[in-house]
């Protein structure tokens, strides 16, 4: 068994309870909606993505014999529960915000329509991936946005909680504008180009420095970045300059020069001036090392010569806000709708959409939410994506969702846009949907 192949990657109450639906015939449709219930501390909004990973799991959604096998030796679910979950495959209807879209609390970033035992069993997965890569492309669009548009690389796979997370943060900090990653299966799968330069250990293999440069720069001539902190960064510098002829006697050009410590601004304006000094003005800068949009913003408005910024460890973790306040909750079943009234969980009942209105400027003005059906001014931003279990039509590629998530970012009022927590952004509540919940108490 692998995560990605079985459907015993999910919290044991979900078979349970599905178990007693399947006992007291409860297979009605039922309508479960993902959201996020607050932002972090200082956020001041969400990037919504991880629905290609939602659809593929639902897709290939079963019970294998493999699984199967180990449900049965549990003793734990009697057989005829065992003869539903081997012929159970997701049946269901997905409507979903797409990926790159911006949004906000409690507005639903995805929902399913589909028979109870099936729309329940999928719940933690679909929370699964939804949370990690929503949380990864929000704090990546921090980055972006403290970048000011130079360009940044994921270097955070070795300090990513596992494999999958590694992966799918290369994938959510790309569609977020990245751009690209180290992660060499990222770009395998997910057709992210990748970047690499060399690691200190390279450096202190060989007896000097000037060695390590030529070796690494024979082996990959067109491809030349140059890690120069490993010791001494300015002496570095200044062989990486003296190195220079006779390299571009074999023809290779030094493309770039990496910093990974120490003050990283009074070392690129050091090591700047060394190269321009020596003929390399062409030759960029990449900074690492413990960086985040903090540091990325300070460096860059201090005027730092840095060209580019590999962030690892405190983008794939999201290091500051390492989790989302998110909910999959029940909003409708067979035809009746539902809410829960829990004291600071409380939830809006019903199928909903979400209009987003645009000021003047084309900034983000206002969203409301309301009920399926009640049509408002604004754009909707829920669409359908799956019908009976089928996609609806082929998924956008990477760079599609990269094209929306940019024009997204674009739209963001210049409050929204900055590291400090601003005012919150409106997301009304629409009449509609306020008369919905008034009924669905009624029921309870």
């Amino acid at each position: 068994m692998t995560p990605s192949t079985t459907s015993l990657l999910t919290d044991l109450y979900e078979l349970t309870m599905t178990q007693a639906y399947l006992a007291h015939n409860m297979t009605g449709e039922a309508v479960f909606e993902f959201f996020v219930r607050k932002l972090p501390t200082r956020r001041n909004f969400f990037m919504a993505a991880g629905l290609e990973q939602v659809l593929s799991f639902l897709e290939q959604f079963h019970f294998s014999e493999g699984d199967l096998a180990w449900l049965e030796e549990r003793g734990r679910f009697p057989p005829e529960t065992l003869i539903a979950f081997r012929a159970m495959r997701f049946t269901g209807d997905v409507h979903a915000m797409p990926e790159g879209t911006v949004c906000f609390p409690h507005e639903p970033i995805l929902r399913i329509t589909a028979p109870l035992p099936q729309a329940q069993l999928v719940e933690t997965r679909v929370m699964n991936l939804l949370n990690f890569q929503t949380m990864v492309a929000s704090k990546a669009c921090r980055c972006i946005l403290a970048a000011s548009g130079k360009p940044l690389i994921d270097f955070g796979l070795r300090r990513s909680h596992g494999a999958e997370a590694g992966l799918l943060a290369a994938r959510a900090s790309y569609l977020a504008g990245f751009a690209g990653t180290s992660n060499v299966l990222a770009g395998a799968q997910f057709a992210i180009p990748t970047y690499g330069t060399m690691a200190h250990s390279f450096v202190q293999a060989h007896r000097d420095e000037t060695t390590a440069f030529l070796h690494i720069a024979q082996s990959q001539p067109h491809h030349v970045v140059l890690l120069i902190d490993t010791y001494d960064t300015e002496a570095a510098a200044e062989r990486v300059v003296m190195l220079a002829p006779e390299l571009k006697r074999q023809g290779i050009a030094i493309h770039g020069v990496r910093l990974d410590s120490g003050d990283l601004g009074a070392h690129a304006r050091k090591v700047r001036h060394i190269l321009d000094r020596g003929g390399l003005e062409e030759t960029t800068i990449l900074a690492s090392g413990n960086l985040d949009e903090e540091r990325i913003e300070a460096l860059v408005t201090s005027g730092a010569p840095i060209d580019r910024f590999a962030v690892g460890t405190a983008m794939t973790t999201s290091a500051d806000a390492p989790y989302l306040d998110c909910a999959y909750k029940l909003q409708e079943y067979a035809g009746r709708p539902c809410r829960k009234r829990s004291e600071g969980k409380a939830t809006w009942p019903g199928r909903k959409q979400v209009y987003r209105r645009l000021g003047p400027d084309g900034r983000l003005a206002q969203d409301t939410i309301t009920v399926e059906g009640d049509t408002l001014p604004g754009r909707p931003l829920l669409r359908q994506v799956m019908e009976g279990g089928r996609r609806l039509a082929p998924s956008p590629s990477i760079l599609e969702i990269r094209d929306r998530a940019r024009l997204a970012l674009s739209e963001l009022p210049d409050t929204l846009g900055q590291l400090d927590q601003a005012e919150p952004y409106e997301v009304r509540i629409s009449g509609a949907l306020e008369r919905l919940a008034q009924q669905a108490d009624r029921y309870t």
